[in-house]
């Protein structure tokens, strides 16, 4: 059997707290942070490093960890506690954003980019992924998968999706419902 694939394609924030799902962890190993940074590139500014460390892991992983417990609270209207959003402010102090100026032979370009090591600098960018979500009034919308061993999270697009992927738990459910109404008959 493979190697369960991080689902993606939810707002930033939420795909990192979905690389801890109902078993294990997505984000266990340097090489498992090297592989989701790579499914990230189009999102981030840097593209993953050759060589991901131990400390660059520790970082993401503590970032996920104070998004998961901020969010799970501001998606019931609850303040976040205030470690929590220390920690996340302090990842962004730790590698500042500029907006970085450059002629390119025409017209001045501003670049954004971080000071730091890659995983201080991807650290930052999660951490202000998570602020720009936590301070989103949609994220009183963000739901939890449906399936009943799913803890991902979504921000539906349509009111009356109910699953973290239809591919994924939606079909399993349905096929399971299924079953349940024709094995007896």
């Amino acid at each position: 059997m493979s190697a369960p694939v991080p689902p993606t394609g939810e707002p930033l924030a939420l795909d990192l707290v979905n690389t801890r799902p109902t078993i294990g962890d997505l984000l266990a190993t340097p090489d498992d942070l090297r592989t989701w940074w790579a499914l990230q590139a189009e999102r981030l500014p840097d593209a993953a490093p050759e060589q991901v460390t131990a400390a660059d892991l520790a970082a993401v992983r503590a970032v996920r960890g104070h998004t998961a417990r901020a969010l799970a609270h501001v998606r019931r209207g609850e303040k976040p506690t205030t470690v929590d959003l220390a920690a996340l402010n302090e990842v962004q102090r730790a590698a500042p954003a500029i907006s970085e100026l450059a002629w390119d032979g025409s017209v001045v370009t501003a670049t954004r980019r971080r000071d730091g090591t890659p995983g201080q600098r991807l650290a930052a960018w999660l951490a202000e992924a998570a602020a720009d979500l936590l301070a989103d009034p949609a994220v009183t919308k963000i739901r939890e998968c449906e399936a009943h061993d799913c803890v991902l999270l979504f921000l539906p697009a349509h009111p009356r999706r109910r699953w973290c992927s239809a591919a994924r738990c939606g079909n399993r459910v349905r096929v399971a419902r299924h079953y349940q109404r024709h094995k007896n008959g």
